[in-house]
């Protein structure tokens, strides 16, 4: 079944009309050029195509990161790198398939890749948990970290999450503890990592597998610490303001990037990544390549101080100096 959001109905429409035209060409008019009729529409749906998608609001980029049709971890996983060896569980408690990861190979490079992973349909949904992880899923992300750091393995991460799992088995096993050793230890870690944001980056969910030397972001995904719908029921007490909230949290890649908590935004083909699975998949390798070669060479000491300044650089703010008052003398 397609999926079309709201802003891509006029297109919906023209292709349907282009559809029928090719299905009943009996029915027009002989006097009727059909083949200069089906450029006419066709040339109609690039142009509405490419109005409809060159100035997207945020709003409508957080739809386009949340298309179920959209590639997921698993699929990028299989078309930019070889040899994938998933690994199981946080030999604590035990294995969960919102967060999946193993050894494989991208370009020349051996490399740990993990990432979050939501479901197709309602069964493998909830076997995923929505893409949710839990602390089991964190701590077995950690653990792979760990392994990838004891063989000097590059560590890649694929963010695609609304946020960790917020249910009470996943307070009880401490999810807030779970999120924030990964933060301590990724920080850490001797070897590169490279973080790339492919869908939704919701929160610490996302930023559990998300400190970096290098933070990339696809052109229709989003990162934020809080979801637009999430951030509009506190501020305006009404989930249906989630628009005006996307503008407010800056969470695109173009307003990421001027902030400096991106370092690059990956281009997605005309319509959303779901619409070219393969020419997306080629650009995210050749940025992962990229960025491993540049990473690779340089020390672990000078390394690790890059990444530590990057991060501390993120807290910005303004402060509005009061201004002085004067004091009438007494009478």
């Amino acid at each position: 079944m397609k999926h079309h959001l709201d802003f891509e109905k006029p297109i919906v429409e023209l292709q349907r009309k282009l559809d029928e035209l090719k299905r009943h060409p009996e029915s027009h008019s002989l006097a009727i050029r059909l083949d200069d009729e089906v450029q006419q529409i066709e040339r109609k749906i690039a142009e509405e195509r490419k109005r409809a998608f060159s100035d997207l609001s945020p709003w409508q980029r957080v739809h386009l990161a949340r298309h179920p049709k959209r590639p997921f971890s698993l699929d990028y996983i299989r078309l930019c790198f070889s040899n994938f060896s998933e690994l199981h569980g946080d030999r604590l408690f035990g294995d969960d398939q919102a967060l999946v990861g193993g050894f494989a190979q991208i370009g020349t490079h051996r490399v740990m890749v993990i990432g979050t992973q939501k479901g197709r349909d309602t069964k493998e949904n909830i076997r995923r948990n929505f893409g949710s992880a839990h602390p089991e899923g964190y701590r077995k992300a950690l653990r792979l970290m760990r392994l990838a750091d004891k063989f000097g393995l590059p560590i890649i991460t694929l963010i695609d999450t609304a946020g960790a799992y917020p249910g009470i088995g996943a307070e009880e096993r401490h999810i807030a503890e779970a999120i924030a050793v990964n933060l301590r230890e990724m920080m850490l870690l001797e070897v590169p990592i490279i973080a790339a944001v492919i869908g939704e980056g919701g929160s610490g969910g996302a930023l559990g597998i998300g400190v970096a030397d290098r933070v990339i972001i696809l052109e229709n995904a989003y990162y934020s610490v809080i979801s637009p719908e999430g951030c509009a029921a506190i501020l305006w007490k009404d989930r249906t303001a989630a628009a005006k909230a996307a503008e407010a949290l800056k969470i695109t890649g173009k307003d990421l990037a001027e902030l400096g908590l991106v370092d690059e935004i990956l281009a997605e083909p005309l319509g959303g990544a779901h619409n070219d699975a393969e020419t997306m998949a080629a650009t995210l390798q050749r940025a992962l390549i990229n960025n491993l070669d540049t990473l690779t060479p340089i020390p672990v000491v000078e390394r690790l101080k890059t990444r530590y300044a990057k991060f501390r650089a993120h807290g910005r703010f303004l402060e509005n100096k009061p201004e002085p008052t004067t004091v009438a003398p007494p009478a």
